[in-house]
């Protein structure tokens, strides 16, 4: 078994579970040491009130031929992401190659069945912190770790590569927000050798979702019955792969400043998902959601 990021050092933050989770977990079947942060840890939850954990991730990373190393972080708190930042920096001797910023927690405050006026604002405004405001603060603090070795990749996870409205004033923005986020970086670290893209995945299958739907991994198909566009998921190692492809990739500079996804970079790199599926999500969506 091949472990090209064997000497790498990355930071998945936002890693408890869904993407995050997956995104760790591929980095460490890579070889990666992967320090994954979060807010809900076995001696608390955070406000999501979800089960998992990143120890649980942490421990899945080591697991598969990595090193996990878990950290309590809520990165809305500035001082908290400069002392993460500081502890990579001293464990590491100052090396940092990838960041993942998959930091959002911001499902349950969203309401997609009013009007922005009648949505809460204090929820759409903390949607703007937990969606946004942590991937400025986690980049302003973990990149200079990168442009001081001349080299890294910074992976900023959004929802959506197309301007199409996402249905909710206050998700859309934290979102597109993100993209943003992705290219202004990407011009700025240019001439310092870091890449950095925005990535999509499609329809996934988190565990949140899953529980939504009342299934499981093993029988998610069930699923389609309540929603039949729940055919064209896919699983968060889908887009964990595609991290993975680019982190791998000699000639990943030539995609900075680019918004790209899940299914596309499957095409590109030849990467498919876990059940050996290769979805499409953005055809499906042009094809089948959007023409109703």
């Amino acid at each position: 078994m091949t472990r090209p990021l064997a000497d790498s050092v990355a930071l998945v933050a936002g890693g408890t579970r869904g993407a995050g989770r997956a995104i760790a977990e591929e980095l460490g079947a890579a070889g990666a040491t992967v320090y994954v942060t979060g807010r809900s840890t076995r001696g608390g939850r955070s406000e999501m009130n979800r089960p998992e954990t990143i120890e649980e991730t942490a421990e899945e990373v080591t697991a598969r031929g990595g090193r996990g190393i878990p950290v309590r972080v809520d990165h809305t708190d500035p001082a908290q992401v400069a002392e993460l930042v500081r502890r990579i920096e001293v464990d590491q001797d100052g090396r940092l190659d990838l960041l993942v910023n998959d930091i959002w927690g911001g499902d349950w405050l969203t309401n997609w069945d009013v009007s922005f006026w009648e949505h809460d604002l204090a929820n759409g405004l903390r949607m703007q912190q937990t969606g946004v405001h942590t991937h400025v603060i986690t980049s302003w603090h973990a990149v200079p770790l990168m442009v001081r070795r001349h080299g890294g990749v910074v992976v900023e996870i959004t929802d959506g590569v197309s301007p199409d409205y996402r249905g909710n004033l206050f998700y859309d923005l934290a979102k597109a927000s993100v993209i943003r986020i992705a290219m202004g970086q990407a011009e700025e670290l240019r001439e310092h050798g870091v890449a950095v893209v925005a990535l999509t995945p499609g329809f996934l299958r988190s565990e949140a979702i899953l529980d939504e739907f009342g299934v499981t991994e093993a029988n998610w198909r069930d699923g389609i019955v309540k929603d039949p566009h729940f055919a064209a998921s896919e699983t968060p190692y889908f887009v964990a792969r595609a991290v993975v492809a680019l982190a791998t990739d000699p000639d990943v500079f030539a995609r900075t400043g680019q918004a790209l996804s899940s299914w596309g970079l499957a095409k590109v790199y030849g990467f498919r998902d876990v059940d050996g599926n290769r979805p499409d999500w953005g055809a499906y969506f042009e094809e089948v959601v959007k023409s109703g």
